[in-house]
């Protein structure tokens, strides 16, 4: 029980950082190579306001606005100067690896002595039998949120606009539309839900560590994957529903493999087998998840 709980505790952790790619890759068709360092730099904000004594709710919204920023001046790279979408996620991710040492103040900071989200005198004055469900229910209500808010806001005219850049730009132009600002609004927002998962899984593990992004744009991908292949023939599942679910189960699945013997050393084969077996079986979709031209009629 105590395994199933940490998978859905750390799967709804991602849920969140996989909406943010989501947006991205999905529906702007922007390979955000920023993600390893907005991720980190939620954590990074939320370590300082806690270790300062701020309220731990404030380091969401917080968080979310750091990578906002991130996110804005990834696309302004990209839109106002001209640079390659793949080279202008790696110059902001190359960037911020010294501003999050400079907002945390070291490498490493320790959290066990503040309190957090999941961690506080109102935590510990519930039931034994129910402090252990606590993050669980905290994490979820989080990512609902997030995918109704979403789900919503893609169904606007501005989500719309959105959905329209990755896919034909050319309707936005003739809709007068400047698809360099839609695509800086879209990188904004995505960034935004990667910090915000950032925070959130700092205060889960109550430390900040430099490196904690390392691999958080693989594992989004794959969740993003695992949710729009295995799960495409659900029609009645929304994607965002699906990019959700998908991280769960891309959590379990590593979860699985390291309880049948396999080394933490084979994570990443792991991952690339469990990729490269989902892609296989799905060859009417791309890399990231998208239907190919010609194949959604087919």
């Amino acid at each position: 029980m105590i395994q199933v709980l940490g998978v859905l505790e750390q799967g709804l952790i991602y849920a969140i950082l996989s909406l943010g790619v989501y947006i991205t890759f999905k529906i702007l068709d922007f390979p955000d190579m920023s993600v390893d360092a907005t991720f980190p730099l939620g954590a990074a904000v939320t370590a300082l306001m806690l270790s300062n004594g701020f309220p731990a709710l404030l380091t969401l919204p917080v968080s979310m606005a750091a990578g906002a920023l991130a996110g804005a001046v990834t696309g302004m790279i990209h839109v106002k100067f001209k640079v390659g979408a793949l080279l202008s996620g790696i110059i902001v991710m190359t960037g911020l690896y010294s501003v999050n040492l400079h907002i945390a103040g070291r490498a490493n900071v320790q959290l066990f002595s503040f309190d957090t989200l999941f961690k506080n005198p109102s935590a510990a004055a519930l039931s034994p039998a129910a402090q252990p469900y606590l993050p669980v229910l905290l994490m979820l209500i989080m990512v609902v949120a997030v995918k109704f808010l979403l789900d919503y806001y893609l169904s606007t005219r501005s989500g719309f606009l959105l959905r329209a850049t990755g896919t034909s730009p050319s309707l936005v132009t003739t809709l007068s539309q400047d698809c360099g600002k839609v695509k800086i609004l879209g990188l904004s927002m995505a960034n935004a839900l990667v910090a915000l998962s950032g925070s959130i899984m700092c205060q889960y593990q109550r430390y900040f560590d430099i490196s904690m992004g390392t691999g958080t744009l693989v594992l989004a991908a794959a969740s993003v994957i695992v949710g729009t292949q295995l799960l495409s023939g659900l029609r009645f599942l929304r994607a965002t529903t699906a990019v959700v679910l998908g991280a769960i189960l891309y959590k379990g699945c590593v979860a699985l493999a390291l309880s049948l013997g396999l080394s933490p050393f084979d994570l990443k084969l792991v991952t690339a087998v469990l990729l490269f077996l989902i892609l296989i079986a799905g060859k009417k979709t791309d890399s990231f998840g998208r239907v190919k031209k010609g194949a959604r009629h087919a």
